[in-house]
């Protein structure tokens, strides 16, 4: 009978797998490039400036783990995963989610105070009418 591999023996076999150098340069490419594109949009004011910290740091944080693969490597090992790329897309997809949270949540803000101008809005416009139909002399109003 073969001997067999435990899986443990396994995810340290991914986990001690050599990193490639295409993939570091590809990373660290990226990495500046997204820092670049978020400090032109920001100049372009395309980009709000209160968003402009999150994104530096995504920057940053990708710039780190390209730089210090062992850094990416002792994450995986923390969080109980396989494979370091497989870490990566689990921190990607709790960062959308992070981001699609504090969109709903501004976008609900938003919905309300919309809500409520438009109320204040229609009061006005009545008050207007109203007391545009006390004036005897009053011109008619265009809406």
């Amino acid at each position: 009978m073969e001997p067999r591999i435990t899986l443990e023996e396994l995810r340290e076999v991914f986990l001690s797998a050599e990193e490639s150098q295409a993939a570091r340069v590809v990373a660290i490419l990226f990495s500046l490039g997204l820092a670049a594109i978020v400090l032109v949009l920001v100049r372009r004011r395309s980009l709000r400036e209160e968003y402009t910290p999150i994104w530096l740091a995504v920057a940053a944080g990708l710039l780190l783990v390209s730089l210090r693969f062992d850094v990416l490597k002792a994450i995986t090992r923390a969080i109980g995963a396989w494979t370091p790329s497989s870490t990566l897309f689990f921190l990607g997809e709790v960062f959308l989610l992070a981001i699609c949270l504090n969109f709903a949540v501004r976008l609900s803000r938003a919905s309300v105070q919309i809500k409520n101008l438009g109320q204040e809005v229609a009061i006005l416009r009545a008050r207007l009418d109203e007391a545009d139909a006390r004036r005897p002399e009053a011109p008619p109003r265009v809406s």
